[in-house]
């Protein structure tokens, strides 16, 4: 892939992040912790909404692009169950309990609440699937923009409540949400509107769609499963804490979405790019030694500095939100290990051992749910960070085991270790188990050991940067 691409697959995650930065202080300033932790809910069902009508076929759509000569038809016989079935669904919810989305989701009684959540959810799997179209044509730079689309009119759209002098209340908040998701569709609709012709003109193959539901079966367990290790740390809280706690706790996770730049960036392009190699029968394994091993230097420099200058947050959050540089470090570990699990399991893909990581996450969440029973109840927030960071390397670890018994054993002893090094030290800085001076010198003494586990790594990556400046001072 050129670096061109490459740039143009950045500009979605990091501009997502930017742009992050600078609505989420601004709800936390505008709206009470309990509504930074209604909306939390919302987008927590919202991905379970992808994840259950999408019936794993998005992920059948990427497997299958390359090897399927017929792409118009394929995209339709992917996209179609799921919409049906989420339309016809949510119909049967409007029309028996049209109060039902509101009182189990934000403990309001309210229909408008529950109507405006399932038009959030309908946009979201739509946004989905328009989005892996240009995602799998290779369309970059469009498909960054989809992404940066919702959060640039959420900031606009807060902007105008106050501008406006209108009452910061939930129902304005999850409004613009679903305002902002709605010209992202449009967004989508306009840049794919060449390719949707087609699809609109090709037909539903029924042969293909019962070969991918098989595919795709064991993906919707395992993406539940997978959901549920995700959110079940903030539905805890919810439950064993209160509103404010899981407000918390989501701004510290919500924050944690620089990760985004370089896990959106690597997830966008890893998988396509693993399926090619493996229809051109290319796949290198030095290569892949190499990713692995850059990739873990990254994540822990991340973690590391983000533990160093934690500090900074609280100059841009209220008062209530003083955890959070506490909480930032675990949370950064979830996309993190979740990112590094799908580069040391890609056996489980290429062996088309899907039901693998449905087995993975259902193990992974079990554990999950006792620790976070365990911790929520002592340690708050602060519980529910270290119960995930947990999770997520158990799943990192037991995704890893499988891949190699299903396709090529290879080292990891080393990933293993340095991983969960970055969990306990992730963790003695959740729970704040030293003085702030302290926790500031432990940061600072393993950037430097860095320098020790990841010396060869290091040196390459030095002399690639001075070959590029010598580069640059040529061409000056």
């Amino acid at each position: 892939m050129s670096k061109y691409k490459i740039l143009s697959y950045a500009i979605g995650p990091f501009g997502a992040a930017i742009l992050g930065f600078i609505s989420l202080p601004l709800m936390a300033w505008f709206f009470s912790t309990e509504d930074i932790g209604r909306i939390s809910i919302l987008q927590i069902f919202s991905t379970f909404s992808i994840l259950f009508f999408c019936l794993g076929l998005d992920q059948a759509y990427v497997r299958e692009f390359h090897e399927h000569k017929d792409k118009d038809s394929l995209f339709k016989t992917c996209f179609l169950p799921g919409i049906v079935f989420c339309l016809i669904l949510f119909f049967i919810i409007l029309v028996f309990n049209p109060k039902l989305i509101s009182i189990n989701l934000y403990g309001i009684d309210s229909t408008y609440l529950s109507f405006i959540s399932i038009i959030c959810f309908i946009f979201s799997y739509i946004i989905r699937f328009l989005g892996l179209i240009l995602r799998m044509q290779n369309k970059a730079f469009l498909y960054s923009i989809s992404q940066i689309t919702p959060k640039l009119f959420l900031i606009n759209y807060i902007f105008f409540l106050y501008i406006c002098n209108i009452e910061k209340k939930f129902e304005n908040l999850i409004t613009g949400q679903a305002i902002a998701l709605f010209f992202c569709v449009l967004v989508l609709l306009w840049n794919n509107r060449n390719t949707l012709y087609d699809i609109f003109k090709a037909k539903f193959n029924l042969i293909k769609f019962k070969e991918i539901i098989i595919f795709g079966f064991p993906l919707i367990i395992g993406g539940l499963a997978s959901w549920g290790l995700n959110v079940a740390d903030k539905l805890m809280l919810k439950t064993l804490s209160d509103l404010n706690e899981l407000g918390v706790y989501s701004m510290a996770f919500s924050i944690a979405g620089i990760a985004t730049i370089f896990v959106g960036v690597f997830n966008t392009i890893w998988s396509p790019m693993v399926f090619k190699w493996i229809s051109e029968n290319n796949i290198d394994h030095t290569k892949l030694k190499n990713i692995r091993e850059y990739s873990i230097c990254f994540v822990y420099y991340v973690i590391v500095l983000s533990g160093i200058f934690s500090w900074v947050i609280m100059l841009f959050l209220p008062s209530d939100y003083d955890l959070v540089p506490y909480l930032i470090t675990s949370c950064l570990l979830v996309p993190f290990f979740y990112t590094l699990s799908e580069i040391t399991s890609i056996g489980i893909a290429i062996s088309r051992k899907t039901i693998l990581s449905m087995y993975s996450s259902l193990i992974v969440l079990c554990f999950n749910v006792l620790l976070n029973y365990i911790f929520i109840s002592h340690f708050g927030a602060s519980g529910a960070a270290l119960s995930i960071s947990l999770s997520f390397w158990m799943l990192l670890y037991i995704k890893t085991e499988f891949s190699k018994k299903v396709w090529i054993p290879f080292d990891v002893r080393k990933t293993y270790y340095i991983t969960f090094l970055l969990v306990v030290l992730a963790s003695i800085n959740c729970l704040k188990l030293f003085d702030d001076y302290i926790l500031f010198l432990m940061w600072l003494l393993f950037f430097v050991l860095g320098f020790v586990f990841f010396k060869s790594c290091l040196k390459n990556i030095f002399i690639i940067a001075c070959g590029l400046i010598n580069n640059l001072k040529r061409g000056l």
